[in-house]
């Protein structure tokens, strides 16, 4: 039987009020698509940086339509409505702010403008400020791979190959030794985030590096970290330990030196060890032997390992994206044996290790800097 146009009018009005119990069920399916649908958001930031989107904008003075970011792009025309929904999900989400459209006289001006926000600001502009090349990295199908076989993974007994090498056959550092351009992809990404990090370290961490005269960097790689930090405090001598084979590749024009070296059999001598992203890479047992050799590393008076990693729930506690970031990390690096851990399991390990006393200082964000004394 067909409706009158009255009858479909009070309809909605009829229907409007939901059961709480219905609200719940039906809030409950927004939590789940929320949470299913979240790895949409991180292919969304892909595409952007695949697309050179946050360039496009930054190269039109910070702010751009949707035509104008279409100049500056490889895209076909075809494309430009998917490209629409792909910004309405990119604003939605911070990556990118609008302002809305205004007439510049020609009277057709109705495009949204796209401008970059303090998230995509970190995408653009030169190195020490641009973290792209470590998004590069975490969102690179290599690593993303890793987690579409949890299920089988979870299954056997421990100790056992990390998902990663599950999914690939080798471990993340075996793989990076044989395939040239995940070892480039890679060694980007971390240039990239030690010239950021390290930029606000030396702002806000610079009295851990007074009172002491030398500090080598464990497992520094090519030295960006050292070099911020011998550039921030001239006064210090500044070393790299690191493996034979990254050491060959290091940079000759720096004030840094570096030393090849294995940190699992010791460490070079110096006031101070300075451990970045190091010690998430290892279980207990390899972490607090690492520890040990930064030990007998150091004075036992006026000596200091210095950390800068996560602490899970240090920082601002009552940010819930602060916490779930850092546990969302501590899942990330389980793919490759990694683990993130809370104030009480660092305390553990480096009791462990022989130190006496440690100190957290969380204000780098989701990271924290560690101070441990003899």
């Amino acid at each position: 039987m067909a409706l009158s146009k009255e009858q479909k009018l009070t309809i909605p009005d009829q229907q409007h009020t939901t059961s709480s119990e219905q609200q719940v069920a039906l809030d409950a399916e927004l939590q789940l698509w929320n949470h299913t649908f979240g790895y949409v958001k991180s292919m969304a930031l892909k595409a952007a940086l695949d697309l050179g989107i946050p360039d496009a904008i930054h190269q039109h003075g910070g702010s751009a339509t949707i035509p104008q970011i279409v100049t500056r792009i490889t895209l076909h025309p075809s494309k430009t409505p998917c490209l629409r929904r792909l910004m309405r999900v990119l604003t939605l989400t911070g990556v990118f702010g609008t302002q809305e459209p205004h007439d510049d006289g020609g009277g057709c001006d109705d495009e949204l403008v796209y401008t970059l926000t303090p998230a995509s600001r970190l995408l653009v502009g030169p190195s020490g400020q641009n973290v792209s090349p470590l998004l590069n990295v975490m969102l690179c199908p290599i690593l993303v791979s890793s987690f579409l076989d949890l299920r089988g993974w979870f299954q056997h007994e421990m100790p056992d190959p990390s998902p990663f090498k599950v999914t690939h056959g080798r471990d993340i550092w075996e793989l990076a030794a044989h395939d040239a351009g995940f070892r480039r992809l890679f060694d980007a990404g971390m240039v990239a985030d030690s010239g950021f990090i390290m930029n606000v370290v030396v702002r806000e961490c610079g009295a851990v590096f007074q009172g002491i005269s030398s500090l080598v960097d464990v497992g520094g790689g090519f030295g960006g970290a050292t070099q911020a930090i011998a550039k921030a405090f001239p006064h210090l001598e500044c070393s790299v330990l690191d493996l034979p084979n990254v050491v060959a590749g290091a940079p000759a024009d720096t004030a840094v030196k570096y030393v090849a070296g294995d940190m699992f059999e010791s460490v070079s001598s110096a006031d101070a060890v300075f451990l970045k992203w190091i010690i998430h890479d290892w279980g207990d047992a390899d972490c607090v032997k690492i520890l040990k050799n930064c030990k007998k590393a150091i004075p036992a008076q006026g000596g200091k390992v210095i950390i800068l990693d996560i602490v899970v729930g240090a920082g601002s506690s009552c940010d819930r994206k602060n916490v779930e970031t850092q546990c969302l990390f501590d899942l990330y690096i389980m793919t490759i044996n990694g683990v993130q851990r809370d104030e009480r399991e660092w305390k553990k390990i480096i009791f462990e290790a022989g130190f006496t006393s440690y100190k957290i200082i969380p204000v780098l964000g989701t990271r924290s800097i560690i101070e441990v004394c003899p």
